[in-house]
């Protein structure tokens, strides 16, 4: 029998308890509908946004790879960094927690509670956007190749990489490259992974493999931080023909945080437009020309889509 056949046979036959039933559910409904309300604001006005005022500090995860995001003399630098900085402050927020982690842990990091923001330039792309809200593209950046002193093998592509199956490339774990390489025909028993730029680095010192590849600026300012004679930059590098080149890097924030991430744009977008964020790249090392994505240029949504 349905609720509604309940209350008028309660109305003919005890008119006094069917008052006190509709008072009753009536109330019921009250709280309930603003319980609902309270869970849909969540994402709204207040949320993770407010909770991070109150406290005045963000946790950011990021993975210690320049220029993006690294650690110095106990110092948390970098072009994403200091655009996120330069968001926060302007939100209300001073302070930043930082926390190192493999780049591959970095949206699992997200997912789990442990970081509030990912500052690490990292590239957005429409399966990680179903696991983080990317804020609008900070930047963008093409590819890099290093390999042994005087290019022996004349590598000068991924392409090059595919021809030759006895070559092997080693990238760092979970960044977009491994894709890369397979798009261009790199089959998957050339490709070995290594947990950051310095242990790809030496496996190419080492022998054990025969380049290695990662983000331009990375891998370039990487081999001048290493000061090395054993390896070299490939400056006539032919950057591969794939979706996702050129990458649009961006702030990760967990699926829970919408309000954090729309807040964020908002901020993000003037920081553009008044030349905050052209300084900051310029300063890390990135060209404003090259390197900038104006407003409205190219989206995270279209990305994400994988219209871009």
């Amino acid at each position: 029998m349905k609720n509604k056949e309940v209350f008028i046979i309660l109305k003919k036959f005890f008119p006094t308890l069917a008052i006190g039933l509709a008072i009753f559910l009536a109330a019921c409904g009250s709280e309930n509908g603003s319980e609902s309300a309270d869970s849909g604001g969540s994402d709204g006005d207040g949320g993770k946004l407010e909770e991070l005022r109150e406290k005045g500090t963000v946790t950011v995860g990021f993975a210690n790879e320049k220029p993006y995001a690294y650690e110095e003399e106990g110092e948390l630098k970098g072009a994403a960094v200091d655009i996120a900085k330069a968001v926060f402050a302007e939100l209300g927020i001073d302070n930043m927690d930082a926390k190192l982690a493999d780049f591959s842990q970095l949206i699992p990091g997200l997912q789990a509670g442990q970081f509030d923001v990912v500052t690490a330039g990292m590239a957005i792309l429409p399966e990680r956007c179903e696991n983080a809200l990317f804020s609008e593209p900070e930047m963008k950046y093409g590819e890099g190749l290093i390999v042994p002193k005087g290019n022996p093998l004349g590598l000068q592509s991924y392409k090059d990489i595919a021809a030759n199956p006895d070559v092997t490339v080693v990238v760092m774990e979970g960044t977009t490259e491994i894709g890369f390489l397979k798009e261009e025909g790199v089959s998957e028993n050339q490709i070995v992974t290594a947990p950051d730029i310095p242990a790809t680095f030496s496996a190419v010192q080492s022998g054990r493999a025969d380049a290695t590849t990662g983000t331009e600026m990375t891998v370039k300012m990487a081999l001048e931080s290493l000061d090395s004679d054993d390896l070299e930059f490939v400056e006539s590098f032919e950057q591969p023909d794939v979706d996702g080149v050129p990458s649009y890097g961006a702030a990760a924030f967990s699926l829970e945080n919408a309000d954090l991430r729309d807040a964020y744009n908002e901020v993000l977008e003037k920081l553009k437009e008044d030349g905050t964020v052209a300084e900051l790249l310029e300063k890390n090392y990135f060209s404003a020309e090259m390197n900038m994505v104006q407003p409205g240029e190219v989206t995270t949504e279209a990305i994400c889509n994988g219209e871009i």
